[in-house]
């Protein structure tokens, strides 16, 4: 059965090593994308076996030595690890899960697989320490090694410069995405065809990179390995939230069936909670974007002849979907991928100098403004501030590896105006958020981060003390237009005599 390949807009060549036809087989290096469904790596790597006629051989990897790891970050990982083998056992093809158990054991590994490829394909991700690694590999294979992009609807280089707002994004989707709706990825490129028997892998390469997993003994058996590695163990797994495909698709699920038909009216109300909560499976690439606009499509009965035939900018009526769709496709869409364009254009999307020319001056100007309360790293982790509403938001990301989308906004804002200077309170932002949020280390994380700084805004009046035109929140502003009752009681409960919530 022919696997088609995907666009040469998402395939890019890291390095300029030729493909071994004599190879063993072709080689996926899952890194980014860690799904068997609706990924556009994984069918490139499936069309290179289909058409070498060689078994198809996935290897993924997780490292200790990357910074925030973490037993929360690391338990979501392999969760998702316990999936994908089942997947690829069941349609025959050869999956190998590597957990390094200390800095460095894993180094050579990638290259001893390579050795019998025909090529190696592996994921694009514009963000993190990943760049870096995939650079890195293709310096040092002697095979062809090629990267896929599968981040988003619209592919990263379908367009050539950075885009400072969002309004300006959408116009430009509403021109482009016609040409790329047909561009999805199979919803199972591995299904459908018997594979060639998978090449056995060398004695030695066992013995010195053992599968931990190859056996899965249970949630039981990785807490334990979990506490062998050298990781942040003060960091625990999410309550809340499991990682892994299978997880992502009932999450999304239950979204299609309670969440969306709220969207639009409550996604901003902590109390009802009608996001999706799909950004951590989005994050580590536990779900697909095309997977979960499809889905959404269907749900509407969506086709691409109901869009409009010129852009207007507008955040809805463009789809001629439901009005809950036309929100949802402006976050998941727009706004999610408005931080990929960023973070694939710009090597400094994370630094203070990336931000506005008018927030950084305005900020500059007010640097030294008096600030009424200043509370130091340790304080703000604890969340033992004196606003209830932030401790709220802060509890929560600590304890469950997220916060309510709204609040993420406030605060944010409220850490730069507790802290002695805007680059501080930017690394401050950068660290909490990274260190705890499944979602981080994403470029939709950092694009949420700096607009509490002034990306993607414009100067606002009146100019106002440490803020200067940049964008200003209140808790008290908030506690009034939102409907708090219950997320305040769950997760900052009130304190006899101690003043929570008031900024006066």
């Amino acid at each position: 059965m022919p696997i088609p390949s995907p666009p040469a807009s998402r395939v890019r060549a890291v390095n300029a090593a030729e493909v071994r036809p004599d190879g063993d087989y072709v080689l996926y290096w899952m890194t980014a994308q860690r799904r068997t469904r609706w990924n556009f790596g994984l069918q490139r790597a499936a069309f290179h076996a289909r058409e070498l006629g060689l078994p198809l051989l996935i290897f993924e990897g997780l490292r200790c030595d990357y910074r925030w790891a973490s037993d929360r970050l690391h338990a979501f990982v392999l969760e998702g690890m316990v999936d994908n083998r089942a997947a690829c056992a069941q349609a025959g093809v050869a999956y190998r899960a590597y957990v390094e158990p200390e800095v460095g054991a894993g180094r050579g590994l990638l290259e001893a697989l390579a050795e019998r490829a025909a090529l190696v394909v592996t994921d694009e991700f514009p963000c993190f320490f990943l760049p870096r690694m995939v650079a890195a590999a293709g310096e040092r294979l002697d095979v062809q090694l090629e990267q896929v992009d599968a981040n988003g609807i619209l592919p990263m280089r379908a367009v050539d410069r950075v885009f400072t707002t969002a309004a300006s994004f959408r116009r430009q989707l509403q021109k482009v995405l016609h040409e790329h709706f047909d561009e999805r990825p199979l919803a199972d490129p591995l299904a459908g065809a018997k594979w060639p028997a998978p090449a056995e892998l060398d004695a030695a390469l066992d013995e010195r990179w053992p599968d931990v997993l190859a056996v899965d003994d249970g949630p039981e058996a990785r807490a334990a390995l979990l506490a062998e590695l050298p990781i942040d163990h003060d960091v625990a797994p999410s309550p809340v939230l499991t990682g892994g495909p299978r997880a992502a698709e009932a999450k999304l699920e239950r979204f299609l069936e309670s969440g969306l038909a709220h969207y639009a009216d409550d996604r901003n109300q902590p109390d009802t909670d009608a996001a999706s909560g799909l950004s951590p499976y989005l994050h580590f690439g536990h779900i697909g974007a095309h997977a979960v606009f499809d889905a959404v499509a269907r749900r509407d009965d969506w086709t691409p002849d109901r869009t409009l035939d010129h852009a207007t900018g507008s955040r809805e009526g463009w789809w001629g979907l439901s009005k809950e769709g036309e929100a949802f496709f402006d976050e998941l869409i727009t706004w999610r991928e408005l931080g990929y364009n960023m973070a694939s254009k710009r090597e400094d999307y994370a630094a203070f100098e990336s931000l506005p020319n008018f927030a950084q001056a305005t900020l500059a100007e007010h640097a030294d403004d008096p600030r009424e309360h200043l509370y130091d790293l340790e304080t703000l982790d604890r969340a033992a501030t004196h606003d209830r509403v932030w401790n709220a938001a802060q509890t929560q990301l600590v304890r469950e590896g997220r916060m309510h989308n709204y609040l993420r906004m406030l605060w944010g804002k409220k850490v730069l105006e507790w802290s002695p200077t805007p680059q501080v309170a930017l690394e401050r932002l950068i660290e909490l958020n990274n260190r705890y949020a499944l979602d981080g280390r994403n470029p939709n994380s950092y694009s949420g981060i700096f607009w509490c700084l002034g990306r993607y805004d414009r100067a606002w009046g009146p100019e106002r003390p440490i803020f200067g035109k940049v964008r200003f929140m209140s808790s008290d502003s908030t506690q009034r237009k939102l409907r708090l009752k219950g997320y305040l009681e769950e997760y900052a409960p009130a304190v006899e005599g101690q003043l929570f919530g008031s900024e006066t």
